[in-house]
């Protein structure tokens, strides 16, 4: 047996015991074809079966070293269902008999269209496996990447498809792989859907025969479905406690995943570009490679999954700099909601003199600063600054920030173009459109074709220019419309659709460009709030909007949400004027920082109405913040108390990887009659250390709650937190040792 084994480790002298977190290895048993990878507590398995298809074998809780894994030979149902769609493929072409979902579809110029993909050739690498697979006639490869993380045990799939014919092919549908859980009659999937302001929100339905597609026909990754899945089990699954397999999609684009319960009751989850309107086209060799699609499992509950993704996310996906962990995020001051389009440096000048007074550490200015932009149906694509209302340039406005002890941030909106601006009349057909056909706007905005490769050189060029002759530390990137009509004008008929694929590239491109001349400037991705979040654009940004609305009750709902998925150190939550614009709610302003400051803290309040007041009560929660931004950003999240729609009530604690601090947030809507509030039992602490608690707003602590204890006590015995009243919220920070 061991003859026949062959490993790849991916920890130089590390021992690999079989639960070790901080390991993983790849390793292929020649003798039963068994490929097999391991990491954090997660084993990952697929083989070679008798036909040369690449099938799935074991996805779970990981094993121990030498323990067999294999599954027995799969034959068809019956002549309804053949071995080619009954075998649980990794990555099945459309061809040999298969009904399930495919990996990859391709249409050649005679006309066939069957494609049976086999095991043609392997490399164990540092961090997984590589295989090679081809069509059993024609010369068409696919290279499968398989990773797995050694801290979390999450795998990462991609494929690139080569063309090795001597002439073009045509790619109908191109998956990153699938993914194939046990056998099982109890599956329910979790997922997030959305619109813009109701961004997040969390869906579950029971996984059987049909499918659920999760889909963006958008060209950007859209609120609507997020490439987001979590599969649990009915009855087994809470969200400390449970089986759960979870994954997201690394595409910025017009993505689908494909839960399906298949005939011989396996659950396959298949993901990657979207097929509809989807055709590229492959010339002789050419390649396409697809987005990679992550994916986990944890046996402790939802909670564990989020918190595995987080961590994977933070250390895995986010920009580093000289491989230390990702920057924190700074308190930001927002403009827009002071001036929308009536910037001009005196009015900005003063409002960052308020925002440097409580501890305000970036001033961002929005909307409005740039060509002739006093509207939203002017000036979008000309990216030079208004002399009208900065004479002289933004330097001046720049140097005042930095005096203040701030950074200074911009917004832009490089994807899109106002039909009323220079670069339109300049150049009409730079925009996504089909000859002869309308060009719908909304916001009264097109969208530029980023796949022109002229269109993707002059927008890295301008804001090349505005980031060398500017001092900008960050860039508030928004995008605030999806495509129609999505043509590429000028392109040949058969490279039209190929629009879906290379605008998201070019635009990735840009971003890495702009990263690379520019380190030191921070890029959040914006779009009309949460519509383009996903592992892909999170590689290339530090921070995202989760939404436009900043109602912080709704927040609560979205920032559950949000956090079922992605790390909190990456989702910006603002502060701003209450009533709120959106539902015209009011709410105390203690109430909104406890809301905002779950993530990266923002103000985005108008601060030439508030008064002494509200200005020593952002100190004090801008002070908070400041003391627990580590713990929020890269610590663990436990959702204590998970909110639902209607009475909303949330209680959250934050948790330092070292266990030094924790933060604790709890909220409620509005309370009713008298009901006893129930204990918050706190989670994640060292049970045998000694934990100070006190309030973030310097207030007493409740009566009956210790000054100090150990977080055996606080995990056991818990804390009595009474709240009366609408809107009402406390938040508490505990440190060890003290």
């Amino acid at each position: 047996m061991q003859a026949r084994l062959i490993r790849g480790v991916l920890l130089a002298g590390l021992c690999l015991s079989p639960l070790a977190s901080a390991s993983a290895e790849s390793a292929y048993d020649a003798g039963t074809r068994v490929f097999r990878l391991d990491g954090g507590d997660v084993t990952y398995a697929f083989k070679v079966d008798g036909q040369g298809l690449l099938q799935s074998v074991y996805w779970g809780a990981r094993l121990a070293n030498g323990d067999p894994v294999d599954s027995p030979a799969i034959k068809g149902l019956s002549g309804f269902d053949v071995a080619a769609n009954v075998v649980p493929q990794e990555h099945a072409g459309w061809g040999g008999g298969l009904f399930a979902e495919a990996a990859l579809k391709i249409a050649f110029p005679d006309g066939n269209r069957d494609l049976v993909l086999v095991y043609a050739a392997h490399r164990l690498e540092r961090d997984g496996v590589t295989v090679q697979l081809r069509d059993i006639s024609r010369p068409v490869n696919v290279t499968l990447r398989y990773t797995i993380d050694r801290d979390t045990g999450i795998v990462g799939r991609s494929a690139t498809i080569v063309n090795g014919t001597a002439g073009d092919i045509r790619v109908d549908q191109a998956m990153s792989g699938t993914y194939v859980l046990p056998v099982g009659r109890d599956y329910q999937l979790n997922f997030l859907t959305g619109r813009w302001g109701a961004e997040w929100t969390r869906q579950q339905r029971p996984v059987s025969a049909g499918a659920t597609v999760l889909e963006s026909r958008r060209g950007s990754t859209g609120s609507e479905n997020n490439p987001f899945f979590a599969i649990s089990r009915a009855g087994a699954t809470t969200e400390a406690d449970g089986p759960v397999w979870f994954g997201a999609l690394a595409w910025s684009g017009s993505h689908r995943i494909t839960v399906d319960q298949d005939v011989a009751g396996r659950v396959r989850v298949t993901g990657g570009y979207n097929p509809f309107d989807f055709a590229y086209r492959l010339g002789a060799g050419e390649k396409l490679e697809t987005p990679i699609f992550y994916a986990g499992h944890t046996g402790r509950g939802m909670g564990e999954a989020s918190r595995l993704f987080h961590r994977f996310q933070r250390d895995t996906i986010l920009p580093h700099a000289a491989d230390k962990a990702p920057a924190l995020r700074k308190i930001l001051y927002n403009s827009w909601e002071a001036t929308e389009f009536k910037v001009d440096e005196a009015g900005q000048v003063a409002l960052a003199g308020k925002a440097a007074k409580i501890g305000v550490e970036r001033f961002v200015m929005d909307d409005g600063w740039f060509g002739a932009r006093n509207n939203d149906k002017a000036g979008l694509g000309d990216w030079t600054v208004n002399r009208q209302k900065f004479p002289n340039g933004l330097k001046p406005l720049i140097s005042r920030v930095n005096a203040l002890g701030m950074e200074f941030g911009l917004w832009v909106e490089p994807e899109m173009v106002n039909a009323d601006s220079d670069l339109y009349r300049a150049h009409p057909d730079w925009v996504i459109a089909f000859d002869g056909r309308p060009r719908t706007e909304g916001r009264n905005q097109m969208v530029l074709n980023l796949a022109k490769p002229e269109v993707r050189d002059h927008l890295l060029k301008v804001l090349d220019e505005l980031l060398t002759t500017n001092r900008i530390a960050f860039l508030k990137w928004d995008y605030n419309r999806n495509w129609s009509e999505p043509g590429w004008l000028g392109a040949a008929p058969a490279d039209q659709q190929r629009i879906w694929v290379d605008y998201v590239r070019n635009l990735y491109g840009i971003l890495a460009e702009l990263r690379r001349r520019h380190p030191g400037v921070e890029i959040e991705s914006c779009s009309g709030g949460g519509g383009r979040v996903d592992l892909g654009i999170m590689g290339l940004t530090d921070q995202v909007w989760a939404s436009d609305n900043t109602d912080p009750v709704d927040r609560l709902l979205i920032q559950d949400g949000f956090t079922q998925a992605y790390a909190p150190g990456t989702m910006m939550a603002w502060v701003t004027d209450s009533p709120n614009w959106l539902n015209k709610r009011s709410t105390p302003l203690s109430f909104r920082f406890l809301s905002a400051m779950q993530g990266g803290l923002g103000i985005g309040t108008n601060l030439n109405h508030w008064v002494a007041e509200d200005f020593a009560t952002a100190s004090t929660y801008v002070a908070a913040y400041k003391r627990i931004r580590a713990t929020v950003q890269r610590g663990d999240l436990y959702r204590l108390v998970r909110p639902t729609p209607g009475d909303v009530e949330s209680t959250t604690l934050y948790v330092a990887a070292d266990k030094s601090q924790a933060a604790l947030f709890t909220l409620v809507q509005g309370t009713h009659r008298l009901d006893p509030r129930t204990p918050i039992r706190l989670q994640g602490l060292d049970p045998a250390a000694r934990y100070r608690i006190e309030r973030m707003d310097g207030a007493a602590l409740p009566e009956g709650v210790p000054a100090v204890a150990s977080g055996a006590y606080w995990m056991g015995r818990g804390l009595d937190v009474p709240l009366r009243g609408d809107f009402q919220g406390a938040g508490f920070i505990l440190t060890r040792g003290s």
